[in-house]
């Protein structure tokens, strides 16, 4: 007996059943004391134009597969970059004489009695081109030049609403500590949580700022019309 394999894809039906012959569905001639279910595998041969199903093999139909048991979704890449951001603007504020605008750098704290500065750092839109990714760090690059003691100082760094220059006093957040820096020194990799980072880049904040309600100690660093990299912020990210 030569044959090849078929599969009944229904019960037979007077004397032929449909199985799949070669990858086809074809209608197979069946002996009349041969019973065949669906499912049921089946040796058959050709006679002329003809398919004849010989004998069913194995004791049951083969369990076909559950077509409603869905595999697992795969799992989704996980994605990481950096973005490098540019401030959109750099500028100090006091409460009596606005927005200065003799020069872009920016201060923290107070020189004689001409007013309390707020210097800010405002990132507009860019941070929010990472929406729906995790900040995982963050550093801006920070330079301070000459006013108040030489020696480093220290300063208090906020998280700032505003993402570019309101009219009037900016709106500060949360508090950190911030560079700490003689006159003259750079810091190229100075940490900024990555919690305020992930506020910029949700769109819930804006930008930095540095203030001290006390007014001291009097800190001036280099603003983007003193120093081009000044401020440049590196936010490290991942999706996924």
């Amino acid at each position: 007996m030569s044959g090849i394999l078929a599969t009944a894809t229904a019960a037979k039906s007077g004397s032929t059943v449909t199985a799949v012959v070669n990858g086809v569905e074809t209608t197979v001639q069946v002996a009349r004391d041969l019973t065949v279910a669906a499912g049921d595998v089946l040796l058959v041969e050709r006679v002329g134009a003809q398919w004849f199903a010989l004998v069913r093999l194995y004791s049951a139909a083969p369990t076909p597969p559950d077509d409603n048991v869905r595999p697992p979704d795969p799992k989704p890449a996980v994605v990481t970059g950096t973005l490098v951001v540019s401030p959109v603007e750099t500028r100090s504020y006091r409460p009596s004489y606005g927005w200065r605008t003799d020069n872009t750098d920016v201060y923290q704290g107070q020189y004689g009695g001409w007013g309390n500065h707020t210097g800010a750092v405002f990132y507009g839109s860019k941070p929010r081109s990472l929406a729906g990714a995790t900040v995982t760090d963050a550093k801006i690059r920070v330079k301070r030049l000459s006013a108040g003691a030489y020696s480093a100082q220290s300063t208090t760094m906020r998280l700032m609403t505003q993402a570019t220059r309101p009219g009037g006093a900016p709106t500060l957040t949360s508090s950190g500590a911030g560079p700490t820096l003689a006159v003259g020194a750079t810091t190229n990799a100075y940490d900024v949580p990555t919690s305020w980072a992930q506020a910029m880049v949700d769109g819930t904040a804006g930008g930095l700022a540095f203030f001290t309600s006390g007014g001291s100690p009097y800190v001036r660093f280099a603003g983007r019309g003193s120093w081009s990299p000044a401020f440049t912020l590196t936010i490290t990210w991942r999706r996924g």
